[in-house]
């Protein structure tokens, strides 16, 4: 079989074991969820260095990094945890039900296939969404200055969450306007939050 067959049979298999394992919806859950967590985390980070008065970039974007970095950790272990739980509570009850075994069949590799996509997504959203939010701070100092670095941030977490909003919006086939508010505020609320915590920072 040539490289070229043998990658779209891999592709096939695949899509299969997606459609019967049912992780799809499962994967854009987790993957939304994570990045709404990771974009505001790091417009708290972001927050309490501007009120701290932190000029570093090279120590903001530090500690950005290795908070989206624990939060992937966190996500990694918790989605494969909890995932592997359930995936296999659902195979034992399914056992229980036909009295057969379960072990090697096409719907146990559907189900271990499912738990990585789940903890994959979990772990890759909040760290995806965090450093594109830092990104102005690895500019900065080059190519422009802190302050332009702290306002882009801001205003690209603020583009993020209006986004992952309007998309939740159109999942759910709501306004996507009002949708992406809801999650604009809730940036909003973290950053006010921030800043409240040292007022001469205002």
């Amino acid at each position: 079989m040539s490289p070229i067959k043998r990658l779209a049979a891999e592709w096939q298999k695949l899509r299969y074991y997606s459609e019967l394992s049912e992780v799809g919806e499962i994967a854009r859950r987790y993957f939304a969820m994570n990045a709404f967590d990771g974009i505001l985390t790091i417009t708290g980070v972001l927050a309490g260095s501007f009120a701290a008065r932190v000029v570093e970039p090279a120590v903001i974007a530090t500690t950005g990094l290795s908070t989206a970095a624990a939060m992937g950790i966190s996500g990694l272990w918790g989605a494969a945890l909890t995932e592997t739980a359930e995936r296999r509570r659902a195979l034992n009850e399914l056992e229980q039900a036909t009295l057969s075994s379960l072990r090697g069949t096409q719907l146990a590799k559907a189900s271990r296939f499912a738990i990585g996509v789940v903890a994959l997504a979990d772990a890759l959203a909040p760290v995806i969404s965090a450093t594109l939010v830092l990104t102005p701070f690895f500019l900065a100092g080059e190519l422009i200055d802190l302050r332009t670095a702290y306002l882009l941030a801001f205003g690209m977490a603020f583009a993020m969450l209006f986004a992952l909003g309007a998309f939740l919006g159109a999942v759910a086939r709501q306004n996507l306007v009002v949708a992406g508010l809801k999650t604009l505020s809730a940036g909003l609320l973290s950053l006010g939050f921030g800043l409240l915590l040292h007022p001469a920072s205002l």
